[in-house]
């Protein structure tokens, strides 16, 4: 409000001493005499100085003129100028509404929209880095995958967009399963920008596939000083991949070159169950038992498996019963709580013909957390000790229809797997598999022919309990593990 009284306090004294101005011109004597060819022309002072201002704007008004003919000539030249600035804007702004309109047209799902907008945004604005993205994405939203295809391939010429041509190409072939040519692109657009997150991981992905470890490794590595990988995860991964690696090696023969990338292996992750694993075979082969036995103690400490009591059991294959039970005690004291511990015990000692300690051994696991494995060893428990077949029925019919015991699973589809991969067989992530109870979708009722190793051992030979418990001496001993479930 004060500003607009300030205004007019303004405008009433211009207007006063405007008037002051006039009426002094008026009362002044003479004037101005102009003569031209012969003509004079007499003006008063107030006439004067109206003359003068229409004179001053009407050369403001000619020198205007004069410059809007020369601005209109350099325009038709080609020229920039102010009338071609002002064009200019006018497009750009016009195509960035197109472009804008198209970006919202392909977020909603309208694929042939948003590449009507990205064409009509090229016209105006002449920016191909701009709009063939958009128009790429427009065509594969609308199913049109040879347009995006080649649009994908402009965006190749530029160097500027050169990544964008060959990540989309990638993606393409990905969705197609041509993993050959997408690996090869993914190792093209990780040497463009190979700080780009989602190219690692595709990259990663697929030479894991193709168990191209040595080149797995190294993207790996690259993750890690950028900086998109934690420490530990890196740790655990190198350690899957040395795994996989020493798996390779091993295949082609190469027994020593096999043991030193476990040894490598079990070093960079001791908890990676299937390093510790390999690692102790290589010291067995070796001929390194005591070496072995302390790998195999060290990831038992962590976390008890199966797999762990059978590389255990290979370091002396060919031993009693007694001996073995025996030899496991160490590998019984860690851990000596777990499920996973009292389970072995117990198959020990139905190996070694003491089935009273057996049952004790497996405590309340087969009503805490009854699974088909438990409740198998339970049936093998009640079978030694000479109980009905009743009962043994009862405790088989209960293993059918128990939850499965824990195996590799799969986080990210939960496919369940016997054998520990890289890469999980179903959905191809790498390094995804846990050792897990497989969830209830997945769950399948292990047949009696799995069971039937376990259960009657050698009864179909000789109906004895001692001969149906070197059955299952000859299934669980050798290996420290039950038979599959």
């Amino acid at each position: 409000m004060l500003w607009s009284m300030i205004k007019i306090i303004f405008f009433v004294s211009a207007v006063a001493l405007t008037t002051l101005g006039a009426v002094y011109l008026l009362e002044v004597e003479g004037g101005v005499q102009i003569t031209i060819a012969g003509l004079e022309f007499t003006m008063g002072a107030l006439q004067s100085v109206i003359a003068a201002v229409v004179v001053v704007g009407l050369i403001w008004l000619a020198l205007k003129v004069i410059g809007l003919l020369i601005a209109l000539l350099r325009f038709i030249n080609g020229d920039e100028t102010a009338l071609s600035r002002y064009f200019d804007r006018n497009r750009e702004r016009r195509g960035f509404q197109a472009l804008s309109e198209g970006m919202m047209a392909l977020a909603s799902g309208d694929g042939h929209e948003a590449m009507t907008k990205a064409q009509r945004a090229e016209r105006f604005l002449a920016r191909p880095e701009l709009t063939n993205l958009l128009l790429a994405q427009g065509a594969e939203l609308s199913g049109d995958r040879k347009k995006a295809e080649q649009v994908y391939k402009r965006l190749l010429k530029d160097e500027k967009t050169r990544f964008v041509g060959v990540h989309g190409i990638m993606k393409q072939k990905l969705s197609d399963g041509d993993s050959e040519t997408a690996l090869k692109l993914a190792e093209k657009a990780f040497d463009l920008k190979p700080k780009h997150e989602e190219t690692q991981d595709i990259l990663l992905r697929l030479q894991a596939e193709k168990e191209d470890w040595s080149g797995a490794r190294k993207t790996l590595n690259a993750k890690l000083k950028q900086g998109k990988l934690p420490r530990d995860v890196h740790k655990r991964r190198e350690a899957v991949l040395a795994v996989s690696e020493a798996q390779a090696v091993l295949d082609d023969e190469s027994s020593m070159a096999s043991r030193e990338a476990a040894i490598e292996a079990n070093r960079l992750s001791p908890d990676l169950i299937p390093a510790a694993v390999m690692a102790a075979d290589a010291q067995i082969e070796a001929g390194a038992p005591r070496k072995a036995s302390r790998l195999i103690l060290k990831a038992w400490s962590v976390h008890p498996h199966p797999d762990l009591a059978g590389a255990f059991a290979r370091i002396a294959p060919d031993e009693a019963p007694a001996e073995r039970l025996k030899r496991f005690k160490k590998l019984l004291e860690s851990q000596p709580d777990h499920a996973e511990t009292r389970m072995l015990k117990a198959e020990l000692l139905i190996a070694a013909e003491d089935f009273p300690e057996a049952r004790r051994a497996m405590g309340s696991l087969a009503e805490d957390e009854p699974d088909s494995r438990i409740l198998t060893i339970m049936a093998a428990i009640a079978r030694g000790e000479g109980a009905e077949d009743s009962e043994i029925r009862s405790w088989m019919a209960r293993a059918v229809s128990a939850p499965r015991a824990p195996s590799w699973v799969c986080e990210n589809c939960h496919n369940v797997q016997s054998v520990w991969t890289p890469v999980c067989g179903n959905c191809q992530s790498f390094d995804t598999l846990g050792w897990s109870r497989p969830p209830a979708q997945t769950t399948t009722s292990p047949t009696g022919i799995e069971m039937m190793p376990l259960i009657v051992g050698g009864a179909t030979v000789d109906a004895s309990p001692s001969k149906g418990i070197d059955g299952v001496t000859n299934t669980a001993g050798e290996s420290g593990q039950p038979p599959a479930d």
